[in-house]
């Protein structure tokens, strides 16, 4: 596969192919932490190979700038070179018995598990969350790949009564293809098993675009698998600049190789790619942006809300496309919860790099972020917005930002248009529950919400009434590997994780057996 990889990129760019694990510096260092050399990989991985190419893009540390390293920068040919490994090795991946799939990709959970404290260090690097919930990012990423080890050998099919006694109908799943994988910054792991450990174990192979900030959490898996014994090129990795994106997105969703493209991020990348991909129809699955109302009623208890509320909105930075970015208080309690919000955020909040114990929120991935975020916050109280806690850039500079708090929004303002992606929880005061609940639907969008009630009544009329697709009843978190992952209106198409998710990478085949 080498040979013929060779001979065809050759034609169009040149590439440079390395033997695993490649020779390069040593871990980058800094103060207190360092890359680990055995897992940080700077080439494409395609047919089981790593491969330099002529340009290199640089991956920063968002909390100081500095580079952390090059990564090869891919694209069209590489792209192309990727699908057609992909293609080649998903002849023989398909036909493995589930067993022996479940088998390769429960030893690569079992990597993760063993390496979970390097892993966590290169998400925290290039990612910028603090080191424990980068573990726990690790964790969760890894939960994916053991579920659905296990999924892969409960792929039924089925036998139906015919309406003819000569006849028998039977129902066969198959995998799909070759499917593509685009992936966002702000989960650089789980993203990714969450969608390849569904592909994998239906039979399909893939390849893996990582988001441009957050390339060295794709390659790390890479490598895994490639440990592992995932065979050569069920498993391919093209990195790429944000310049070079556009052209290997088009490669991956138009490529005629191609069956399946699952796609994170946001609603508008998410339209263009659904373009792309109509040329060839092919299956695809979305999971596009989210404008998460957070609803606390009257009944509700207030510092279960508030607990909730801290971890609903400030993980990650606010930086999750479940995140809660619209509060909705009742006006009953309305005064109360925003002072016990606030005195929250004082007291359990803090602001630094991610490699600091006591960190609990990290920068911003970049300038474009803040500069979000700022633009949100101007907007709200050049209308009337009042700021309660945080409002401006923090102290430590660059990409560091106040977590902030605004009181007396209303639904004119831009932070309750848009997703602000970002550490900022503005609240609307609201009377009726049929209020909340036209402020809540909206939105053109409709991927999580959440609300706080404790009128048995209420919880089931709002649980029911939310347009979304997933609702947090008293809980500030929902995500789980056994959860059904997804959205409505403009945030996506099709389900990830749970016994649903593996569909997504299956055929179903009719077979008419007659003449009997």
């Amino acid at each position: 596969m080498a040979s013929l990889l060779r001979r065809r990129v050759a034609a169009a760019r040149r590439l440079i192919l390395l033997p695993s694990p490649p020779p390069g510096p040593a871990a980058a260092r800094r103060s207190s932490w360092a890359l680990p050399a055995a897992l940080v990989r700077r080439g494409a991985l395609v047919g089981g190979r790593w491969v330099e190419t002529p340009a290199a893009f640089p991956v920063r540390d968002p909390a100081s700038g500095d580079e952390l390293g090059r990564v090869a920068d891919c694209g069209e040919a590489e792209a192309r070179a990727a699908v057609r490994a992909a293609h080649e090795a998903g002849a023989t991946w398909g036909r493995l018995p589930a067993k022996e799939r479940s088998k390769l990709i429960r030893r690569w959970y079992e990597l993760m598990i063993e390496r979970k404290k390097d892993l966590a260090t290169i998400i925290t690097a290039e990612n910028g969350k603090p080191l424990k919930e980068a573990e726990g990012e690790v964790l969760y990423s890894a939960s994916f790949l053991e579920w659905f080890a296990e999924e892969a050998r409960r792929v039924y099919g089925d036998v139906i009564p015919a309406s003819a006694k000569d006849r028998r109908i039977l129902v066969l799943k198959q995998p799909v293809g070759v499917a593509a994988i685009i992936t966002p910054w702000n989960f650089p792991s789980a993203m990714i098993t969450r969608k390849v450990g569904a592909a994998l174990a239906a039979g399909c192979t893939v390849v893996v675009k990582p988001a441009e900030d957050t390339p060295l959490s794709a390659l790390a898996l890479g490598e895994l698998a490639n440990q592992a014994g995932i065979p050569a090129g069920v498993y391919n990795v093209v990195p790429c600049s944000r310049q070079q994106a556009p052209a290997v997105g088009e490669v991956l969703c138009t490529d005629p190789l191609v069956a399946k493209i699952s796609f994170t991020g946001s609603t508008a990348t998410g339209k263009i790619l659904l373009k792309h991909a109509a040329g060839t129809v092919k299956r695809v699955s979305m999971e596009l942006g989210g404008h998460a109302p957070f609803i606390v009623f009257d009944s509700a208890d207030v510092d279960r809300a508030v607990a909730g509320a801290l971890a609903s909105k400030y993980r990650n930075s606010g930086q999750t496309c479940v995140c809660s970015n619209r509060f909705l208080v009742q006006k009953g309690i309305h005064d109360r919860f925003v002072e016990k919000f606030a005195k929250a955020i004082e007291s359990e909040l803090r602001v630094g790099s991610g490699f600091d114990a006591k960190t609990t929120q990290g920068p911003l991935i970049n300038e474009k972020a803040v500069e979000k975020v700022e633009r949100h916050i101007n907007d709200a109280v050049s209308q009337g917005a009042s700021v309660v806690i945080g409002g401006k850039r923090h102290s430590l500079g660059r990409n560091f930002f106040e977590p902030t708090l605004l009181s007396n929004v209303t639904t004119k303002m831009l932070c309750t248009q848009e997703e602000t992606f970002g550490p900022l929880a503005p609240v609307i005061k609201f009377d009726t529950e049929a209020e909340a609940i036209a402020i809540a639907n909206a939105a053109d969008v409709g991927l999580a919400g959440y609300f706080y009630s404790q009128d048995p009544a209420q919880i089931w009329r709002v649980a029911e009434q939310l347009e979304v697709g997933m609702v947090g009843v008293n809980e500030g978190i929902v995500s789980s590997v056994e959860s059904p992952f997804g959205g409505i209106k403009q945030s996506g198409i099709g389900r990830e994780g749970s016994k649903y998710g593996i569909d997504e990478y299956l055929e179903i085949k009719y077979v008419c057996f007659g003449g009997l």
